[in-house]
């Protein structure tokens, strides 16, 4: 029995305040739509139908094929939306299931569950409720004495008594497809000039149907974001379920509300996670790390039992047993193999050290190749770019770079070479031998070492 899915992600969200579609603001890196679509595809058997409107471009550019799309120029309330998807489902599958796109915390279980329970359900619906002591605004829900839904009460139109309903409408349903389309025509005009989806329950009480309801064991599910301050409540939320995933896959996190890690991000078990630590974008982290304080990791392969302290990562890679920082800088195209020590205020751009190189403090280090077991001194700089192009510098290995080198590129500097400090390297270096002095001239041969 195939089931379909459509998913409401056409409002404006003006209470956002922002030019951003409300539905692609993100929650742990990712936009909120993300979030609902990927538990509508767990949970049903045909790509979902998404109904868009404000942002309709900037969402489907988001979601790309995903998803197909349906615009509803006119936003005319929930009920008017699910119909504007009618014409491209209408005969493909025999449950429909509503979900919107601001509501990311819901989860594949819960909306399999919604799915399984109208499969078993006579009636023509199953919705979801969730018991709340804040309301938050949502329709109250008034139960039969057989524990079916009579009505959705919207809180406008509550008496003080009814106000104090504990269980509220989530916004989440499941319908069987034939009845869904033929109700979606007799849904009345509110008095707003809107027709709602809730409007569905009175149409099945009406015929003598019985409309079901599953009740939310976990409130978080059912935040909705309308406002900056729902969105910081969805982030909460979200990261302290992606926090709790991995601390049962063994990963210690000193301080789990200070962490902050992205939906893509993998790490090895008996890592340990120090307070103040973001790792985001697709991220991959090996076995036995420590990681942080404060340290900001984004897009970077990182291998067993490395340490990185107070430092900033971006789409580098480190093999095992690299140690780091604190305040040390990886940019785009950093490669440490193994065994590299980098020490404090140091950077790296574009450019590869090899196994057991010690790179000291307040070093720069930019389109380079560096050799194993090289020092490269504290003060040591790579004069990569003349303010037109970059040049590349070529280091040897077992190669002893004195405090305070220039190294204008570009340079070559053999196997065993040493520079003395405070050296502005001009010239290529030949193996074994040592140069110094401003600019810097070979003065004589070492001993191999």
């Amino acid at each position: 029995m195939k089931i379909t899915s459509i998913i409401l992600a056409a409002g404006q969200g003006t209470r956002m305040k922002s030019e951003l579609p409300k539905v692609l603001h993100p929650v742990c890196g990712k936009p909120m739509v993300w979030h609902a679509l990927q538990a509508a595809q767990s949970a049903t058997s045909e790509k979902p139908v998404m109904v868009i409107g404000h942002g309709a471009e900037q969402v489907r550019d988001s979601v790309g094929d995903s998803a197909r799309f349906v615009v509803q120029e006119e936003r005319l309330g929930t009920g008017h939306a699910v119909q504007e998807a009618e014409s491209t489902l209408k005969g493909e599958a025999a449950f429909v299931l509503v979900s919107s796109a601001d509501m990311p915390l819901l989860t594949e279980d819960t909306l399999s569950k919604l799915v399984s329970t109208q499969k078993a359900n006579t009636g023509p619906m199953t919705m979801l409720t969730i018991i709340a002591d804040d309301q938050r605004g949502f329709g109250r829900i008034m139960r039969g004495e057989d524990g079916g839904v009579r009505a959705i009460l919207e809180e406008a139109d509550c008496t003080e008594e009814q106000k104090a309903i504990k269980e509220v409408n989530v916004g989440a349903y499941c319908f069987s497809a034939d009845w869904l389309w033929d109700a979606l025509s007799r849904i009345p005009l509110s008095a707003k000039g809107e027709y709602y989806l809730t409007d569905t329950v009175a149409l099945a009480v009406d015929a003598g149907m019985r409309v079901e309801a599953i009740t939310l064991d976990d409130a978080v599910e059912a935040i909705g974001v309308n406002s900056r301050i729902h969105l910081s409540e969805a982030e909460a939320g979200m990261r302290s379920r992606v926090n709790r995933a991995h601390m049962l896959k063994g990963i210690t996190m000193i301080d789990p509300a200070s962490t902050y890690i992205g939906m893509d991000v993998e790490i090895g078990q008996d890592s340990v996670i120090h307070p103040n630590t973001f790792l985001r974008g697709e991220t991959k982290i090996g076995a036995g790390c420590e990681i942080g304080p404060n340290s900001i990791i984004t897009d970077c392969t990182i291998g067993d039992r490395c340490e990185i302290l107070s430092s900033v990562l971006e789409k580098a890679i480190l093999e095992d047993d690299v140690d780091m920082g604190p305040f040390a800088r990886l940019r785009k195209g950093a490669y440490l193999s193994k065994g590299v020590h980098m020490g404090n205020f140091g950077e790296v751009k574009d450019s590869r050290l090899g196994e057991g190189v010690k790179m000291g403090h307040f070093s720069y280090v930019g389109n380079a190749t560096i050799g194993a077991e090289t020092n490269i001194g504290a003060g040591t700089i790579t004069c990569n770019y003349d303010g037109k192009n970059k040049y590349h510098t070529e280091i040897g290995e077992k190669v002893f770079i004195g405090s305070d080198t220039m190294l204008v590129a570009p340079l070559n500097i053999g196997d065993r070479a040493s520079t003395g400090a405070g050296a502005v390297v001009t010239k290529d270096v030949k193996e074994d031998t040592l140069a110094v002095g401003m600019p810097a001239r070979s003065i004589r041969k070492l001993n191999q070492r």
